[in-house]
């Protein structure tokens, strides 16, 4: 090999060493910060049980059936189920106004 040759194996291993010390190095100050369990777009993030809450007014979710005949009973309860949620979204003062997202009405 010439010396040329070991320079750059050199380069290389050393290259990757130092990419692996800042990653780790990275990864450790992510986690010992806490920033971790604030990141809830990690796979597998699970909340904590006291951080769930209960709803029971919560309702299933309406999906139409993607496949199978339609006729006018199939398209009367979707009709239905789409007037309960343009319901839902008139109840809200103002739904479509530029302070829905203000701190107050995201309770922040």
């Amino acid at each position: 090999m010439t010396p040329g040759g070991r320079k750059l194996v050199v380069l290389g291993i050393a290259s990757v060493i130092i990419a692996l010390l800042t990653t780790s190095v990275s990864l450790a100050l992510y986690h010992n910060s806490g920033d971790i369990y604030l990141d809830r777009s990690r796979p597998g993030y699970l909340p904590d049980e006291e951080e769930i809450e209960q709803d029971d007014d919560i309702k299933d979710e309406y999906t139409f059936n993607k496949s199978g005949s339609i006729n006018g009973a199939v398209l009367d309860e979707y009709v239905e189920h789409l007037e309960q949620e343009i319901e839902a979204v008139e109840a809200y003062k103002n739904p479509f106004g530029a302070d829905v997202l203000s701190d107050e009405n995201l309770g922040i």
